[in-house]
């Protein structure tokens, strides 16, 4: 299986008391237990108030054709949340949005055995700004769902999804409801 995208970037990583700086190479960081990582997750309303999904591609090292939120991934060393957030919506998705922080939150999961992520995930939401166009060295697919439609799917094959996004979809609703409405209602 070929290895693509993020396991050939140098990724920032940080400890769970303090935000103390190390970088190691992507894929041995995802070896064995993980070690802990500082990535983001982008949750982009496509329009009407659905939100937009992506089916990871199928060369991903971790949970390939999984779906997941709309864009995902780490930032470069010396690179901000929000500035390698607004990279990686232009390198998968070719658009822009403007994006929200809304939480943070630690998960460990692991995958079989190819590995773990053991990380401390950045929750943002936005609008897109265009029409998505998926880069397919990143995503296998690309779809629109109401929150209704994802509350039904993650109670009938929540396996289908990556693991991240379960959390972070169930904290949405519990704790941020009130701003996960500004995205996920019709204008």
């Amino acid at each position: 299986m070929k290895r693509l995208g993020l396991e050939r970037e140098i990724v920032e990583r940080t400890t769970y008391d303090r935000a103390v700086a190390r970088f190691r190479e992507s894929l041995a960081a995802y070896r064995n237990a993980g070690k802990d990582g500082h990535p983001y997750a982008a949750m982009t309303r496509a329009r009407l108030g659905r939100l937009l999904l992506q089916q990871r591609a199928e060369g991903k090292r971790l949970w390939p054709l999984y779906w997941s939120n709309s864009c995902c991934s780490h930032p470069r060393r010396g690179e901000s949340i929000e500035i390698a957030a607004a990279r990686r919506l232009q390198d998968e998705l070719h658009t822009t949005a403007e994006l929200e922080f809304v939480y943070k939150f630690r998960y460990q999961a692991r995958f079989g055995e190819l590995g773990s992520e053991h990380e401390l995930c950045h929750v943002l939401l936005g609008r897109l700004e265009d029409e998505p166009r998926a880069n397919a060295t990143e995503i296998a697919a690309l779809r629109r769902v109401t929150a209704a439609e994802l509350d039904r799917e993650f109670r009938d094959r929540s396996e289908a999804f990556t693991p991240w996004f379960r959390m972070e979809w169930q904290r949405l609703k519990d704790e941020f409801a009130t701003t996960l409405a500004r995205y996920t209602n019709p204008v």
